[in-house]
């Protein structure tokens, strides 16, 4: 068992947390064809939030759960970055919790 799981499944629930906390969170996904986007982070159908709560947050469970190999390399943070910089310190620590995923990601098990 790759060590990082644990570690990433505490990070999995602090980005929902804070995705809550934000008042980020939907209660109702947004449509299949939304959901269908080819573009990455679907940019062209859904916020930034919709696709942590509706894609990634799921994919990441899913492999954490079946002990899958994880990605190799994360840049979640710096796409957040991008969708919130009008925002200010408010997603702060949103942000933080990304950036988290993204170095345990990066580390090598």
């Amino acid at each position: 068992m790759d060590q990082r799981l644990p570690a990433l499944a505490d990070q999995l629930l602090l980005i929902e947390r804070e995705l809550r906390a934000l008042g980020m969170w939907a209660l109702l996904p947004p449509s299949d064809t939304a959901l269908a986007s080819s573009e990455p982070f679907c940019v062209d159908t859904l916020a930034f939030e919709e696709w942590l709560q509706w894609i990634f947050l799921p994919r990441m469970k899913l492999i954490i759960e079946a002990e899958a190999e994880l990605p190799h390399a994360s840049g979640i943070r710096a796409m957040a970055e991008m969708a919130y910089a009008e925002q200010g310190v408010r997603v702060l620590p949103l942000l933080d919790a990304l950036g988290t995923f993204d170095r345990l990601i990066g580390e090598a098990s």
